[in-house]
């Protein structure tokens, strides 16, 4: 039986094949290859431009079955450069500076004179330098033996003795007497360098009378000066060394009986202060008479102070300590003291 079929349809089947057929042509007619697909070079020289609202939009025939794509077109438009920058106008060059370079020379001069004059150099403009000097001051030289043979040789005491005499009315007593808190501070640092420095000579077995001397000065002084009971024993042990080495040492004698009665010891101490008056010390008297204060005989110690006083009128010292004791003082060491000047 033969179906009918309108002749809407025929014209729609029509017009699909033809549409195919287009497509297929198109397809074949596009070159296949590595060239049909845009390189990255030709994508970068493409852009995609949006539809001008002026232009004609589809119609509804045309987008019906499919939507339409935006247009793909070739970059024909030149890029716009970037900004130029004005250039400065080109000066014209500069003449270097010249420099007036001098080589200094060596003046012609007698290095082995005994003095240089530098107006005689290349030193235009300079001011000749002027020194002067003052308060020269010299220290003896003295060597001491080192050990009682003196096979070990010498030490140079130069320093240690110019010290030793500077600060001796300051601190050789106790209580000590500076004239600032500066110069207490600086003497007994120096103090403690000069007992580090002897301490490995006056412990030697056989160390020499003088080593120890001067060991047992330091160490005593540190004592007075409150640095430790160990200064204390070692000033003792040394000092009575020293008298060991020389039983009629005067200073010896007289340095073992001071550090005795002012530690306490006033019986102990007073032979030793004796005999060292006896030696013709006047130093011991005054220690003797410091002893009677501290043991309450105030009488035997102003008597010992007048005599001495009448044997030695100009010594000012002594006046101040008759002084002292007549006012009721019970230290006659506690005077001012001399302006000293210890560096640190």
């Amino acid at each position: 039986m033969k179906r009918h079929i309108p002749s809407s349809t025929l014209t729609l089947l029509a017009a699909a094949t033809l549409t195919v057929m287009s497509v297929g042509s198109v397809q074949a007619a596009t070159p296949a290859g590595p060239d049909a697909v845009p390189s990255a070079i030709d994508s970068s020289k493409r852009v995609i431009r949006a539809v001008n609202s002026s232009t004609q939009a589809p119609s509804a025939a045309q987008t019906g079955n499919s939507a339409t794509a935006p247009q793909v077109l070739p970059n024909t438009a030149t890029a716009p450069s970037a900004p130029s920058t004005p250039t400065a106008p080109m000066s014209k060059a500069e003449p270097e500076p010249k420099l007036d370079v001098r080589v200094y020379q060596n003046p012609q001069v007698d290095l082995s004179s005994s003095g240089v004059d530098l107006r005689q150099g290349q030193l235009s403009n300079i001011p000749t330098p002027t020194a002067s000097v003052s308060a020269v001051s010299f220290v003896d030289t003295v060597l001491i033996p080192q050990t009682r043979d003196g096979a070990s040789g010498q030490l140079d005491v130069s320093l240690l003795d110019d010290f030793l005499t500077e600060v001796a009315p300051n601190v050789r007593h106790y209580p000590p007497n500076f004239p600032n808190r500066s110069q207490r501070y600086n003497t007994r640092e120096k103090i403690k360098g000069f007992v580090d420095w002897i301490e490995q000579y006056a412990t030697a077995p056989n160390a020499s009378y003088e080593v120890l001397l001067r060991a047992a000065k330091l160490n005593g002084m540190a004592r007075n000066l409150d640095l430790g009971s160990d200064y204390a024993i070692r000033a003792s042990t040394y000092v009575a060394k020293a008298i060991d080495r020389q039983p009629n040492s005067a200073e010896a004698n007289f340095l073992y009986g001071m550090m005795l009665t002012e530690g306490g010891g006033f019986k102990e101490g007073k032979k030793y202060l004796d005999k060292a008056v006896s030696l013709g010390y006047t130093e011991a008297e005054q220690s003797l008479a410091q002893s009677d204060l501290l043991s309450d005989r105030r009488d035997e110690a102003l008597n010992r102070l007048r005599q001495l006083q009448q044997r030695m009128p100009n010594d000012k010292m002594i006046a101040q300590q008759v002084k002292l004791v007549e006012d009721g003082k019970y230290y006659i060491w506690d005077i001012p003291a001399p302006d000293i000047n210890v560096k640190p």
